[in-house]
């Protein structure tokens, strides 16, 4: 990892070139970089027919009238069979909430399904199952070879836009139209 950059926050726009399928057009929130290596959650793909309601069946969690049904997203293709919560700063889990930027922070204990399925838990959250992962110097190689843009994460990213808005949203912060941008390669 070089001294000046710290992915932790930021957000990874994929390019349109980028071979993985799993990928493409995705939108990953970094949750934690370091020199082992980063993890972020895809914010912009759900899964699919899958919501919060279902797990609550699945984990036995009892649910009131007051639980919100929510759709449950793909976070990426690293151990999808377990749940991450992405949320605002506003909720604390009991047990363990991982802050890692200003706004973000990120639970992956049962006590905020739980704490959701009784209506209470975070404003602002996203729920997905697994996550993106990249070995020591593997995001670094792919964002050397234009695989990912970067920018800055805001809540109106993240929590705010519609989850087929977010990629485009996350590109005019930079200043860059969907519409420039090509997967072919060659001159203008």
């Amino acid at each position: 990892m070089s001294d000046d950059m710290d992915l932790t926050g930021k957000l990874l726009i994929a390019m349109p070139g980028m071979g993985d399928e799993r990928f493409a057009h995705s939108v990953v929130l970094i949750c934690a970089y370091s020199d082992d290596g980063a993890m972020g959650l895809i914010i912009n793909k759900t899964a699919d027919d899958l919501r919060l309601d279902d797990l609550l069946e699945q984990l036995s969690i009892e649910k009131n009238a007051l639980s919100r049904d929510m759709p449950v997203h793909f976070g990426g293709p690293v151990e999808h069979g377990r749940g991450f919560v992405l949320h605002d700063r506003g909720y604390h889990s009991s047990i363990s909430s991982m802050e890692f930027a200003p706004e973000f922070a990120m639970t992956a204990t049962l006590d905020i399904l739980e704490d959701m399925a009784q209506g209470g838990g975070p404003d602002e959250v996203i729920l997905a199952l697994g996550y993106a992962g990249w070995g020591p110097g593997q995001l670094e190689s792919e964002i050397a070879s234009n695989g990912w843009l970067i920018c800055d994460a805001t809540p109106k990213i993240v929590f705010g836009t519609g989850d087929d808005q977010k990629w485009e949203a996350a590109l005019t912060t930079l200043g860059i139209s969907p519409l420039t941008l090509s997967s072919d390669g060659g001159r203008a």
